[in-house]
């Protein structure tokens, strides 16, 4: 995969890119990642990038002129051949204003060939690259931050561990909290013991058995591993109801999943 980062700031990258598994796959060669300073890309002394928009108002916005000419050098497909799929491109702006990045959004772009990542700034972006040079909008949370470039860094190293061979064990991303397991929705089941399914990830305990006087759970230590396997599930549930129970509409729960719950809810004063 290639992926681009367009920004005003490119020294921000060099910590966040160079560590564990987005430096991985670079290594591996599985990913080239390529930050692209939008100032190159000015044709006045100052490298201008912003200006103040019509109509009045606070801060400054972005301009259209040097973020057209930055993608256009980089010899990507039309956009009508990149949003009709026909091509595996994503040009992607990120902002508050865009769709919530979810696990999901992150798979899909990991089965692309390319994306660039185009870190908005200020007060925002000039519309004209949200509506003619953009493909999408994407935000990582419902909160403003000065820039796109956390947001980028977010986003990088989210799809960077869902290419394959990338994380050495890739059962491991399944096991995770929002990761769906497609056959298993689809059947209406789920293995707890390998797979989130949408739900938040069940707790994990490590040795020694007993610390500090708070010992591992006796499920964990019987060996039983259908017992293991329900431990696992409820646990998964309970955090979920506790902690983000919109998860659950769209999880996929067996009849012994829907009656624990209900036994959570009948157990709240």
């Amino acid at each position: 995969m290639k992926a681009d980062i367009v920004t005003i700031f490119p020294d921000f990258f060099r910590g966040p890119l160079q560590h564990g598994i987005t430096r991985r796959a670079q290594e591996m060669g599985l990913a080239k990642i390529q930050v692209h300073d939008l100032r190159e890309f000015t044709h006045d002394r100052h490298r201008t990038v912003d200006d103040r928009p019509f109509g009045g108002g606070e801060g400054m916005v972005l301009k259209p002129e040097p973020l057209f000419e930055c993608l256009e050098s980089m010899a990507l497909a039309p956009r009508e051949d990149r949003v009709a799929g026909r091509v595996k491109q994503s040009v992607i702006l990120l902002s508050a204003q865009g769709q919530r990045f979810t696990q999901k959004v992150a798979a899909e772009l990991a089965l692309l060939d390319r994306i660039v990542l185009v870190c908005g700034r200020y007060e925002g972006v000039d519309e004209r690259v949200a509506d003619f040079l953009a493909d999408r909008e994407l935000s990582i949370g419902d909160y403003v931050l000065s820039g796109g470039e956390m947001a980028a860094a977010v986003t990088v190293e989210a799809v960077m561990r869902l290419l394959p061979g990338a994380v050495g064990n890739e059962a491991s991303t399944q096991q995770e909290s929002f990761t769906i397991d497609v056959k298993a929705k689809s059947s209406g089941a789920a293995d707890s013991t390998c797979g989130s399914n949408g739900l938040l990830d069940y707790p994990h305990y490590t040795r020694p058995a007993e610390f500090r006087g708070i010992a591992v759970p006796e499920a964990l230590m019987s060996g039983n591993h259908e017992e293991i396997r329900r431990w696992r599930r409820q646990r998964a549930l309970e955090k979920t109801f506790r902690n983000r129970p919109d998860l659950l509409e769209g999880a996929a729960l067996s009849e012994e999943d829907r009656k624990f719950l209900v036994g959570i809810r009948n157990a709240i004063p």
